[in-house]
């Protein structure tokens, strides 16, 4: 079988990790990425850093977004990306709060899907810098609800996100 892009599916994947070595986390998983079954990275945005949503009293995060291209339909890609928190000990203590590394499937080509385990597109990417940003970095063209990704991402320049330098 033909290992080509026209083949496969491009998901884009958001990262963030606030906790032992933050950094390094969200660097490895680009690696990690590459590694999964039927999948290969396409690329990946810039690092940034960003303060928490949610909860205060915890460290800021690093955040990122990856493509990716796959064979693996969403369910499976989402079990594989669930799979490599737990390699890198995500623990779930509670909403928005800390973690080691935390991997939202936020698209998957144009699929517009609800489950109970997953929706696509992610349904809060369109309100978080740190998505938003990273993303229309890596894919500015990437029409979301109408718009590009580098259109939806202007309004979000400078609120509590900055790029890292490598």
């Amino acid at each position: 079988m033909t290992d080509t892009r026209s083949d496969r599916i491009a998901a884009y994947i958001g990262l963030g990790s606030n906790l032992d070595g933050p950094r390094t986390h969200v660097s490895r998983a680009f690696s990690e990425l590459d590694a999964l079954p039927l999948t290969q990275l396409a690329g990946h945005s810039s690092l940034y850093a960003s303060t928490p949503v949610g909860p205060q009293d915890q460290p800021d995060f690093i955040n990122a977004v990856a493509r990716v291209f796959t064979r693996l339909s969403p369910l499976a890609l989402l079990d594989q990306l669930q799979a490599l928190e737990q390699r890198h000990r995500r623990v779930r203590q509670r909403h928005w709060g800390p973690r080691t590394l935390d991997l939202d499937l936020l698209l998957y080509a144009n699929l517009e899907w609800q489950t109970p385990r997953l929706t696509l597109p992610h349904p809060a990417m369109h309100e978080r810098a740190f998505v938003l940003i990273p993303l229309a970095e890596l894919a500015p063209e990437i029409v979301l609800d109408g718009y590009t990704a580098a259109t939806l991402a202007m309004p979000h320049q400078g609120r509590d996100l900055r790029r890292l330098v490598p």
